[in-house]
């Protein structure tokens, strides 16, 4: 099984349901968070691989759903400042094992990547379960 770097937003809900199921897969998760990390564009670039930039960003961060920062209008280089600056951007979760790195916990491709041994949860895996809800609080 593989160890997962795995930098999630402390608290919340999502990425605990995502962890744990890494864990019931039998994957050593390795939680920092990614609020705190000292991003730079070199270190946050590779996550995202070719996906195109406005999948790059969470959809759940409130400046994202206000209409202040509208990810399809942005290019790779002003994405990258923006979350370098306000990290609650990122989608998340942010993973690595090994030299790959990846963003988001689609299912599929989680199981693609490092495998997750038969290991499923009832509802979304990626995505604030809470959308009508105030943002979750800051850890």
């Amino acid at each position: 099984m593989a160890d997962v770097i795995f930098f999630e937003k402390p608290g919340c809900g999502g990425n605990a349901r995502q962890k744990a199921l890494l864990e019931q897969a039998g994957h050593r998760v390795l939680a920092r968070d990614l609020l705190s990390e000292p991003w730079t564009a070199e270190t946050l670039r590779p996550f995202f691989g070719d996906r195109p930039v406005a999948d790059w960003f969470n959809r759940a961060a409130p400046a994202v759903k206000s209409g202040e920062v509208a990810p399809e209008s942005m290019d790779e280089a002003g994405a990258l400042a923006a979350m370098v600056e306000r990290p609650l951007l990122i989608r998340r979760p942010l993973m690595q094992v090994g030299d790959r790195r990846d963003c988001g916990f689609e299912t599929d491709r989680v199981d693609a990547w490092i495998g997750l041994g038969g290991a499923r949860t009832e509802g979304r895996m990626e995505g604030c379960l809470r959308p009508d809800m105030p943002p979750c609080p800051k850890p």
